[in-house]
């Protein structure tokens, strides 16, 4: 067998591991925090077993920017999984493997303390593994995370980090 233009053959390249690769003392799995969190890192259940068990509406953790004061929001499990999914497929191929910047600089809830629009920011724990994802992402605010938090779930779920 001949390498390019009929020359030695090219050395064959190691296979990249594909499993996400953990510092010593870390574990794969966590403690699930949320009812829809799995104990494997950065995942959650499928809709079809949330609604088999019951959870029909997801909350998170939001503190005004204005105000300052902190409140709980929850979202319907069902009615913002459609809208999430069907602004998937209607805009998949536009997005060319990239999120579309009304996600990465997302409208925020409005506070429901001082009624001011745009300015209930989730509160993401600085432990990624606290990560609640299924809300950042019903809620459409996945643009409030820092790299680092993105890379960790993208890590842990083998997606790839392309372009980063």
């Amino acid at each position: 067998m001949c390498g390019p233009e009929g020359g030695p053959p090219r050395p064959i390249r190691a296979r990249r591991n594909q499993s996400p690769v953990l510092r010593k003392g870390k574990s794969d799995t966590v403690d699930a925090l949320f009812p829809w969190a799995m104990t494997r890192r950065a995942t959650v259940y499928s809709l079809e077993c949330l609604l088999s068990k019951q959870i029909d509406s997801i909350t998170g953790s939001v503190q005004c920017k204005r105000c300052e004061r902190q409140c709980e929001i929850g979202y319907d499990l069902e009615k913002k999984f459609d809208e999430v999914g069907h602004y998937i497929v209607e805009n998949t191929s536009i997005m060319h493997d990239r999120a579309p910047s009304n996600w990465m600089n997302p409208v925020l809830p409005k506070c429901k303390f001082c009624g001011k629009e745009n300015s209930a920011k989730p509160i993401i724990s600085k432990k990624k593994k606290a990560t609640n994802w299924l809300f950042l992402l019903l809620g459409q605010m996945l643009g409030c995370c820092r790299l680092e938090q993105l890379k960790y779930f993208c890590k842990h779920t083998k997606n790839p980090q392309d372009g980063w």
